[in-house]
């Protein structure tokens, strides 16, 4: 069941439900308006209700950061197939516009606060997602990982530039477009 932060809670995955308000919260109002009683009260449920599924806080976090691997994934995924030079474009151009389409969920994907060591949930997830580069950079287990490392670079520091307002949207300016072109460069 999908919920809004409007939308009281009514039956259901009560997990799955406090998940989608969280990521409506998290889009509108950062990690920090994020708090697990707000929680309780936007999906219309008791204050304890969401301890029934996270432990606290932290344990919401990496959730919302798996399941934001997860979609992540899925997107990189959808790229239909095509010859490797063409792949790895398509592939940082979604890597970038995910990034900006999510950009609360993707800071916190890649937040420090959220070591992956010690929890294997968030490890899996994030493993997934760099196999999807991984995989496409080719090469043995060495170079392959070598280029995947190299590339994820790339696109991720191109992604917090637009992210942060560092590389400035000019008037008229189709962002998707200069995307494509500087992601081609790279």
């Amino acid at each position: 069941m999908s919920t809004s932060s409007n939308a009281p809670y009514h039956h259901g995955n009560l997990r799955q439900a406090l998940l989608e308000a969280a990521l409506i919260i998290l889009e509108r109002d950062g990690e920090a308006g994020l708090g697990l009683r707000d929680l309780a009260r936007a999906v219309g449920v008791s204050a304890a209700a969401p301890y029934r599924h996270f432990d606290s806080r932290a344990a919401l976090l990496e959730a919302l950061a798996v399941t934001g691997f997860q979609r992540f994934t899925a997107a990189m995924e959808a790229i239909p197939p095509t010859n490797p030079p063409d792949l790895m474009a398509a592939m940082g151009k979604t890597y970038v516009l995910f990034a900006l389409d999510n950009a609360n969920l993707f800071r916190l994907m890649f937040s420090p606060q959220l070591k992956k060591d010690g929890r294997p949930g968030l490890r899996m997830a994030a493993d997934a997602a760099f196999d999807t580069l991984r995989h496409i950079s080719g090469g043995d287990a060495k170079t392959g990982r070598i280029a995947a490392l190299a590339a994820w670079a790339r696109v991720h520091g191109l992604a917090v530039l637009l992210l942060d307002g560092q590389i400035a949207i000019r008037a008229g300016e189709d962002t998707e477009a200069l995307i494509a072109e500087i992601v081609e460069h790279l």
